[in-house]
């Protein structure tokens, strides 16, 4: 039976109530897309509410505008997928065996605490199934617990959008928190690469992140390979 993976995307549009606008980083969808279709894997993708889902601007300006992006842009079919996605009240969590969470801004305010969101991660962690998420996307991961209560990413090794980077790109401002000081608050062991905006990914067990955009197909082509055994 094919390997399925269930991607997650988000639904907002602006940084909180500000007008400037946010939404799902492109690239760190279609890098991944990409990696999981050249293993042959069924692929579907779901976001909190259901619905479209915008796009970062910033996400398709150069350099972030490659051949990947590009080329979903340009397919009628690709970008049908992000106008009528399912809620995760659509999503039964045993069809899949990896979840791997998106980023953009837009993803900290609608997904730490959106309930589908965490019964889907909860459920697929505990039947064995790969978790992952890239950039911004570990915020979906902040509040899912398991079974017994306890944080999903206490003392586990974890990486995604560092507060670095949050200054660097110069919207630390802007957001609602700190990422990363919350998954430290969590007991989450946070790693970084020595240097911003390099590609790091690290895994703990089952638990694939990214750190940036720049990891995305690192990170999609780790959960391959604990797909694959190895």
């Amino acid at each position: 039976m094919n390997r399925r993976i269930l991607h997650v995307v988000t639904n907002t549009t602006h940084f909180g109530n500000s007008p400037q606008p946010t939404g799902l980083w492109l690239s760190e969808l279609t890098h991944a897309w990409d990696v999981f279709a050249a293993s042959g894997y069924e692929q579907r993708i779901v976001s909190p509410k259901g619905g479209r889902v915008p796009l970062d601007p910033r996400a398709l300006k150069w350099p972030m505008r490659d051949a990947s992006t590009k080329a979903w842009l340009a397919d009628p079919a690709k970008m049908a997928l992000l106008s009528s996605t399912p809620c995760p009240a659509d999503i039964n969590p045993g069809d899949y065996d990896a979840i791997y969470f998106t980023g953009g801004h837009g993803v900290m305010w609608d997904f730490p605490n959106n309930e589908g969101l965490l019964a889907v991660t909860r459920a697929l962690w505990e039947k064995g199934g790969v978790v992952s998420a890239v950039c911004h996307g570990y915020c979906g991961l902040l509040n899912t617990r398991l079974a017994n209560g306890s944080f999903l990413v206490r003392g586990r090794k974890i990486t995604g959008f560092s507060w670095t980077e949050e200054r660097l790109a110069g919207v630390a401002r802007e957001i609602p928190y700190n990422a990363e000081a919350q998954m430290k608050a969590r007991g989450a062991i946070y790693e970084k690469a020595l240097l911003p905006f390099m590609s790091h990914v690290v895994t703990d067990g089952r638990l694939v992140t990214g750190q940036n955009p720049f990891s995305a197909r690192a990170t999609a082509r780790k959960v391959v390979a604990l797909l694959n055994g190895a």
